[in-house]
């Protein structure tokens, strides 16, 4: 007899409760493997959920050889506040951002979908999902 049979006799525990804890054990063990497991593909880029630092972001395009480096277009600036959430000169609203892919979900920008470039700088993306000339970099919080 092992020790552990003796122990449970001992206790009084019945062998029907000892493959109750067996099964419990086994369940808990294979929920611990499936979390384990799926923590890879959670932390593949476009999974997480992230937000924008806060600030106003001022965009504009390029320039040329002749004239200014940029041209900032004004009605494309907006201010990312607290919770996701943004407000630009034509109102308020949301936005998600999912690894590098930055969306406006809610409000008058709506459905507008950018590539973050880095911490502060965002590149509009066109109808066709290829990345367009439209840059938005955060200038002030």
């Amino acid at each position: 007899m092992t020790p552990a049979n003796r122990y449970l006799r001992s206790t009084g525990i019945d062998q029907s409760r000892k493959t109750m804890k067996t099964a419990h054990v086994l369940m808990l063990t294979a929920f611990a493997a499936a979390v384990a497991a799926a923590a890879p593909l959670l932390a593949q880029e476009g999974r997480m959920l992230d937000t924008m630092p806060h600030g106003v972001y001022q965009c504009s395009l390029p320039g040329d050889a002749d004239g200014e480096a940029y041209k900032v277009v004004k009605s494309a600036e907006f201010e990312i506040s607290t919770a996701s959430r943004y407000t630009s000169a034509k109102g308020s609203g949301t936005y998600l951002l999912k690894g590098r892919e930055f969306v406006f979900t809610k409000g008058p920008r709506k459905g507008e979908r950018y590539k973050r470039l880095g911490p502060n700088q965002l590149q509009r993306r066109s109808e066709d999902g290829s990345l367009g000339k439209l840059l938005c970099t955060r200038i002030a919080r």
